[in-house]
């Protein structure tokens, strides 16, 4: 029972933060086959968000509220997010150019009268 309310609340969170983050829509863009190529360029936008984390650890040194903790782990998350994503974009880009290779010379290997 308990189980089971902690899965539908993890289901509606990851629906929520699909929706409305903009890094995660950012990347779920990115996992399609046209926006794959552009991986390791969104890498870059990795580099902001340490720069954050460590403009809000400055400022709670300066006396700001402790609040501010909570957006210094949420940028840390989305840069590793950015980061990890990059390599995983070439190897996603890859396996599928090796895929569409394999469909054309599939088809390219097809007798021209015959349709199957």
């Amino acid at each position: 029972m308990l189980l089971n309310r902690f899965w539908n609340a993890s289901i509606h969170t990851r629906i929520f933060l699909g929706r409305w983050m903009p890094t995660n829509i950012l990347l779920d863009k990115l996992h399609t086959r046209r926006g794959l190529k552009w991986g390791i360029p969104a890498m870059l936008l990795g580099v902001v968000y340490p720069l954050i984390a460590v403009t809000c650890t400055g400022l709670i040194a300066q006396g700001w509220s402790k609040w501010l903790y909570l957006l210094f782990f949420l940028a840390i998350w989305n840069a590793l997010k950015f980061f990890l994503f990059g390599p995983w974009s070439l190897l996603l880009l890859v396996r599928a150019r090796a895929q569409e290779a394999r469909t054309r010379r599939r088809n390219d290997a097809k007798p021209a009268g015959l349709n199957y």
